[in-house]
């Protein structure tokens, strides 16, 4: 039986639905019971708290629902075809942001070398707000070797620049600004990377073939050792 929504549908992505809730905050529910709402949330706010610029959540102890606080603003991607944020810019900040992610001590791991990742950061995932970029979707979170994060950002913007059409030109733009503006990637962390892509269910056969041209084009920046 049809559930009743729990507010205004605000946007839809390939996993889960976000919904307007009380003044401030929204409701992001993943669809087909799929995620870890909870963990994803003990991750945000143990960023926050370390003063990572991502949304406040509200915890609910539900596997598919995670409130949070909503945010004001247009996405990266969306400044940046709108011609208010240069692309060069838009890589620069995202190279940024996974430096300074990648001071936060993991949440479980005792390791000094493990750290949060996102595995997920690219223009989509960043909303510029008044007060500054503020991540979010934090639905891929793990822990481990920041090259891996900054690997996973990279392939992403380079599947976006091989995929011949309007957002090419920008993505390869990015993609050589946040490799220029981060430490080297390694081939392993790169293989790593294309693999985890590839297994993702949201996507589509054609840019699971994307990932070959991908990583090519990231080797050919002469930034991976």
């Amino acid at each position: 039986m049809p559930t009743t929504p729990p507010g205004r549908l605000l946007g839809s992505g390939r996993r889960a639905d976000v919904y307007a809730l009380d003044e401030g905050w929204v409701l992001r529910r993943e669809r087909e019971g799929g995620g870890d709402a909870a963990g994803e949330g003990a991750v945000m706010q143990h960023v926050h708290a370390h003063g990572y610029p991502v949304p406040r959540v509200r915890p609910t102890g539900s596997r598919t629902d995670l409130v949070m606080e909503r945010l004001s603003g247009p996405t990266m991607l969306q400044a940046c075809l709108a011609g208010t944020l240069d692309p060069t810019e838009a890589g620069s900040i995202l190279a940024r942001l996974l430096r300074r992610l990648h001071t936060v001590p993991a949440l479980r791991s005792t390791d000094p070398a493990v750290r949060v990742l996102h595995l997920d950061l690219h223009p989509e995932n960043v909303i510029l707000t008044p007060d500054g970029p503020r991540v979010i979707d934090w639905s891929n979170t793990d822990e481990g070797e920041p090259v891996l994060d900054r690997a996973v950002s990279a392939v992403i913007l380079a599947q976006a620049a091989v995929a011949g059409d309007h957002l090419s030109s920008p993505a390869r733009t990015m993609l050589t600004a946040l490799l220029a503006d981060a430490s080297p990637l390694t081939r392993p962390a790169l293989t790593e990377a294309l693999r985890r892509r590839s297994a993702d269910p949201t996507m589509s056969r054609a840019e699971v073939e994307l990932l070959g041209p991908a990583g090519e084009l990231i080797l050919s920046q002469g930034r991976t050792s």
